[in-house]
């Protein structure tokens, strides 16, 4: 059907005057544009809301606040969404936690907080303060002495690249203190939190009871 076909009238039956026509075409491009600049204006407005700009400042504001990290109090600027990981990383300096998939998921990034082992990419920084935190770093004792889980990853050569062996030797940490005793399968349940790229599990395994052993000598 042609736009003279569907040609309407503006004028009302009692008007003999000429009658001004209006395709369908111009009356839908009418009311897109003016949809268009109705969209746009509300856009901007919203954009120059004081209570929106002052609700991104305050978001990107850092905040300075105390955390206990390896038995030590730190103060750092953290931004409300920032996750424990990158503030350790790049904040601390504390490069032992490892940044893989970074969505939870390989265990590079284990610590433990108070005792219990956490992945550090999906925790938030804020929500840990107050907590004791412990990364690789704090395991080795003030004269240099080495954690039973290290010495056992040593004596054993539990790891290949070792990219994943900062994550694992936490997760055995918090096993050696929660169970002296694992059999193999219990280790295996116990750090299956964690994943090893290079397939090195057996030798892992094998760092873990070792890591017991060593464990149950100290008590």
């Amino acid at each position: 059907m042609s736009d003279a076909e569907i040609t309407t009238t503006t004028r009302s039956p009692a008007d003999p005057g000429p009658s001004t026509g209006h395709s369908r075409r111009t009356f839908i491009k009418g009311v897109i544009a003016t949809g268009a600049v109705a969209s746009s204006s509300g856009y901007l407005f919203r954009a120059r809301s004081p209570l929106s700009a002052s609700t991104v400042v305050k978001a990107s504001m850092p905040r300075m606040i105390s955390l206990d990290v390896n038995g030590v109090s730190r103060s750092v600027d953290v931004l409300p969404q920032e996750t424990l990981a990158m503030t350790l990383r790049y904040k601390l300096g504390l490069t032992g936690t490892k940044l893989g998939c970074d969505r939870a998921e390989c265990g590079a990034c284990t610590v433990l907080i108070d005792g219990v082992s956490h992945y550090s990419c999906s925790t938030l920084t804020n929500a840990v303060r107050g907590r004791s935190v412990t990364t690789v770093e704090g395991l080795e004792s003030a004269d240099g002495t080495l954690h039973p889980v290290q010495e056992a990853v040593i004596d054993e050569g539990g790891f290949q690249c070792a990219f994943c062996a900062p994550g694992f030797i936490m997760s055995m940490v918090e096993l050696t203190n929660e169970n002296p005793e694992p059999t193999r399968e219990e280790a295996a349940v116990a750090l299956s939190g964690n994943l090893c790229r290079c397939g090195d599990y057996n030798k892992i395994l094998n760092s873990a009871m070792r890591a017991a052993e060593y464990a149950r000598r100290m008590v």
